[in-house]
Parts: C-alpha cells; sequence; structure tokens
C-alpha cells in the first residue's frame, strides 16, 4: 500500500508511552504479590478475561495485561498512520484481525480457565474439544449453535401456509389467515437472497411474518431458490424481472387486487427498489406503500464492508465468475460469504466459539437466529459482479438513469408510493445513516425510524419482549445526525409503530380467503417449502 507512512515523531510518542505503561503494569504486578506469595486479584475490563481463573493468577493476569496494551499500542500506531482513508481503513481492520486472534484466550497453553476445565473433567473437555473440531471441519465451519436440534419447517419457519407459485428463481409462499377478516391490499415480503427468508419467521414469537398475518394482512413471501450451477448464470435483471416483478403478478392475479404493499429487507430493499423503478418506468404503480428495512440504496457510506471492495477486486471477480468469465458463469459459495460476514465481528463470532467449542469442549446452545446465520446461500455470478459494481462501487443506483435494468432507466424518484424506512443504529453491515440517505432518493410520503441494536437483532424484536428503544422524527432533514438530535426515543419495538402506519395504506377489510392460492395458482406444497431447504 504506497502511500502509506508513520510519522516518525508519532511513533516516538507511542514508543514511549508503551514503555511507561509496560513499566507501571510489570512494578504493579510486583507489588500486587503478597510477602506470602498470594495474590491481590487484578482488575481486567475485557470479557474475555472475565473468569475468576484470569484474575487469581497472577502470570495469567499479566499476560492478558500486556496483551491489552500490545493491542491498544497496535491499534494507535494504525490510528496514526498518514495516507489515504481507504488504505488506512484496511490497516485498521487488519491490524484489528490481528489482535483479536492473538488473544491469549485463543490458546490452551495460555488459557487458565480452559487449563481448569481440563483439570476438573479429567481431559474429558480437551477430548470433546477434539471432536467438536473435527466434526467442525468436516462441516466447514464453526458451529455456532447446535444446528441438530433445529429443522426448518419444524421448528423454525413453522407458520402455516402453502407455495402457490414457483419457477427457477423462487418460490412463492402464501400463509394462511389467522384473523376472520384480512385488509383488501395483500403485503408481499421480499427478503435478501444472500440469506434464507426464515429470518422473518423463526419462531412464533418472533416472527414478523406470523405478526403481519396476524394484524389482519393476507401475506405473500418470496424464498429464494439457492442457486447451483444450473442457475449459476442468473443476472441482476433476472431477479428484478422473474423474481420480484413475477411475484407481484403472480399476487395480483391470486387476489385480483392491482394495489398490494411491499417490505424488502437489506439486498431484498434494493432488489424491490429496483423493480418498482423498472415498473415505473412502464408506466406501473403496483404498490400501495413501500417498507425498507436496512436496505442501501446510495452507498456512498456502505461501512467496514467498503473495505472489500475495488476495483481490482471487482474485475477479478467479473473474470473469474461473472457472465463472461472464460470458463463461463460462477457461483460465490455462500460458506465464503458467511465467512465473510463472521469476521466483521471477530470475537463474537468466531473466537468465542473457538475458545468455548475447542479449548473448553462445550457445545453451544441452540439458539434459533444462529442455525439460521449458518445456513447459508450461494450467489450467481453475474448477480453478484453486477452489484458488486453497480452499487458499492460505482453507487449508480442512485443516479436517475445511471442504471439500465430490464430494458428501463432506473430511476428510484418515480415510485410513487408511502414509503417506510427502517435502520438498526449499531448495524455495522448497513449504517444507519446511509439507510436513512433514501429520504432524499425516493418521492412519496416517508417516514424514517432508528431502532436499537444491530442488522438483525434491531429488525426481530417482537413488542412482547419489550425489549430495546426506537426513535422517531417527522422532519425529516438532510443530515442523519441532525434527524436524530431532534427525534423522540419510544421505548420498546418498532413492529407496532410500522403495524400502525401500514394500516393506513391497506385497505379496507373483507372475509379472509378460505383456501389459498386460486383455480390457477393452486397450492404446490405447504410452507415453507423445497427451496428454503436447498443447502449451498
Amino acid at each position: 500500500m504506497s502511500g502509506l507512512n508513520l510519522p516518525m515523531q508519532a511513533m516516538a510518542k507511542l514508543q514511549g508511552e508503551y514503555l511507561n505503561e509496560a513499566t507501571a503494569l510489570w512494578n504493579k504486578t510486583l507489588g500486587r504479590l503478597q510477602a506470602d506469595g498470594s495474590a491481590e486479584p487484578a482488575k481486567l475490563p475485557d470479557r474475555r478475561f472475565s473468569a475468576a481463573e484470569w484474575a487469581q493468577n497472577p502470570a495469567a493476569a499479566y499476560l492478558a495485561q500486556v496483551y491489552l496494551l500490545n493491542a491498544r499500542t497496535l491499534m494507535q500506531m494504525a490510528e496514526s498512520i498518514e495516507g489515504d482513508a481507504k488504505a488506512k481503513a484496511r490497516i485498521r481492520f487488519a491490524v484489528q484481525q490481528w489482535i483479536d486472534a492473538a488473544a491469549p484466550s485463543n490458546f490452551m497453553a495460555l488459557n487458565p480457565e480452559a487449563q481448569r476445565k481440563a483439570l476438573e473433567t479429567k481431559g474429558e473437555s480437551i477430548s470433546q474439544g477434539l471432536q467438536q473440531l473435527w466434526h467442525d471441519i468436516q462441516q466447514g465451519h464453526v458451529s455456532q449453535t447446535d444446528e441438530s436440534v433445529f429443522e426448518v419447517g419444524k421448528n423454525v419457519a413453522t407458520t402455516e401456509g402453502a407455495v402457490v407459485y414457483e419457477n427457477d428463481m423462487f418460490q412463492l409462499l402464501e400463509y394462511k389467515p389467522l384473523t376472520a377478516k384480512v385488509h383488501e391490499k395483500p403485503f408481499l415480503f421480499v427478503p435478501p437472497c444472500i440469506n434464507k427468508y426464515y429470518i422473518l419467521d423463526l419462531q412464533p414469537d418472533n416472527s414478523i411474518i406470523r405478526y403481519t398475518v396476524a394484524q389482519g394482512h393476507r401475506v405473500f413471501v418470496v424464498s429464494w431458490r439457492n442457486p447451483d450451477a444450473s442457475t449459476a448464470g442468473k443476472t441482476w435483471d433476472d431477479y428484478v424481472e422473474h423474481g420480484v416483478i413475477r411475484a407481484i403478478r403472480a399476487i395480483q392475479q391470486i387476489t385480483g387486487q392491482d394495489k398490494l404493499n411491499a417490505l424488502g429487507f437489506c439486498v431484498g430493499g434494493t432488489i424491490l427498489s429496483t423493480a418498482l423503478a423498472v415498473l415505473a418506468a412502464r408506466g406501473e404503480q403496483p404498490v400501495a406503500s413501500l417498507t425498507l428495512l436496512t436496505t442501501l440504496l446510495d452507498f456512498s457510506n456502505t461501512g467496514v464492508l467498503d473495505l472489500f471492495i475495488d476495483e481490482t477486486g471487482v474485475r477479478l471477480r467479473e473474470m473469474t465468475i461473472g457472465e463472461k468469465a472464460p470458463n463461463g458463469p460462477g457461483l460465490l459459495n455462500g460458506k465464503e460469504l458467511a465467512t465473510t460476514f463472521s469476521f466483521l465481528r471477530p470475537n463474537d463470532l468466531v473466537w468465542n466459539y473457538v475458545v468455548g467449542n475447542y479449548l473448553k469442549g462445550e457445545a453451544p446452545p441452540p439458539f434459533d437466529l444462529l442455525y439460521w446465520n449458518s445456513d447459508s446461500t450461494n450467489l450467481p455470478g453475474p448477480m453478484f459482479c453486477w452489484y458488486l459494481r453497480n452499487t458499492y462501487l460505482e453507487n449508480k443506483l442512485r443516479v436517475p438513469g445511471a442504471l439500465t435494468v430490464c430494458g428501463e432507466k432506473v430511476d428510484l424518484s418515480r415510485i410513487e408510493a408511502p414509503v417506510y424506512l427502517y435502520g438498526s443504529r449499531e448495524d455495522h453491515i448497513v449504517p444507519w445513516e446511509s439507510a436513512y440517505t433514501s429520504t432524499q432518493l425516493l418521492s412519496g410520503p416517508k417516514r424514517y425510524v432508528l431502532g436499537a441494536s444491530g442488522h438483525i437483532a434491531g429488525v426481530i424484536n417482537p413488542p412482547q419482549k419489550k425489549k430495546r428503544s426506537f426513535w422517531t422524527n417527522e422532519q425529516l432533514v438532510a443530515d442523519a445526525n441532525q434527524w436524530l438530535e431532534t427525534s423522540t426515543e419510544h421505548p420498546g419495538s418498532w413492529w407496532t409503530d410500522w403495524s400502525d402506519w401500514l394500516k393506513q395504506h391497506a385497505g379496507k377489510e373483507i372475509a379472509a380467503p378460505k383456501t389459498l392460492g386460486n383455480k390457477t395458482y393452486k397450492p404446490i406444497e405447504p410452507a415453507p417449502g423445497r427451496y428454503v431447504k436447498q443447502k449451498a
């Protein structure tokens, strides 16, 4: 990375501070030792070293404190580098990855907590850890939960319904009403194609799909096919034309309604918005309202994901798995995607499980969200390459007419529908400020809501849990942080706010249908269908 420089003055300052702190730490450690050889417990601020074994063992406590000092100094060095902003960010990311991997808690020889457990279990924890390591090597990823406990359609993705349409892109699920009457305008969920849809339907008590059905909506969901070699050539246009637009057509024909309400989550929101812009160019406005959850339309600030994307990297992808690759289009393997996202938060999603699973021999507990997180999906190379280049790299979607999709010039401002926009305050995949910029791109009446927590936990926040909070502000000023400064915080889930908003656009109540689909679109199989069960 040419052009990067660590100023000598900054380096000298850091060296001096490091020597002073290291000397003070050594002296404090010596002072903590008492005449009889016992030690007063050290105070370790990092949760990786929170167990009593670290504090009570002078050598382990000293090692942990030296590690924390080294980590802090290395990051200060990375912050002091002068040069290109993106190159500096990559340096910081790489240094943080190394720091997290080098933690003494990650090694049996340095982890007193794991050593104690090995002694107490007479080596059984080591044996169990090795068995779990071999299991994870065979399955190709670190176990974050007990995956044997869950089965799609049995105890996750259990909301009752049926597949009423399918093609080689997706299955369309319709859900059985839970109320005697439903709103006349049907509702469509478009989930991200980089994950499986059932993040929206994990368990009955945290399913936003079931919640929406219970609120009196006739609900349909796109369940994307997990691509294989036969669909490796699918493009972004295919996901728009033969995915979202085809789903809209099917719902119109099943329900007899020209207008529906639609929700897109993450990349699903980007595909849905593109599809609606394509239809707007054709003179169609099929949605009565649009909801976008943690969705990027303006890719000016993509957070930590920006580190992985540049012209060289995108071109390499195009040459290897893109539409014009010498050996034909290929797949972006789902496990590669999953690994990338895990290492965005390595302590929580990687090293935490390395220590627990392998060093301590503890099987991870069942957790539906982490089961879903490990159920990865592939992506067709051409679709993925188009997405990388035209959004993350060149940010063309936000520019009216800059992109042609399905033969139409894309202009998001031509979508004529009220819009509910949601961002999560601690989202590291779609920064909430970036989700907010959609308020400046879409022309219909808009409501922006900011939820607490991250990309998934912020979205999946059922009201009965009475957790977290959300912020609202009717004044949609251009600057996101200015909007936040004058916003109002509300306790609990944003779902109730969204539900109240959605009812205003859902039409009158009519008798709930007694059957799913219709004579043309007959039920093919029970929900959740076959596609969601396909493995990467």
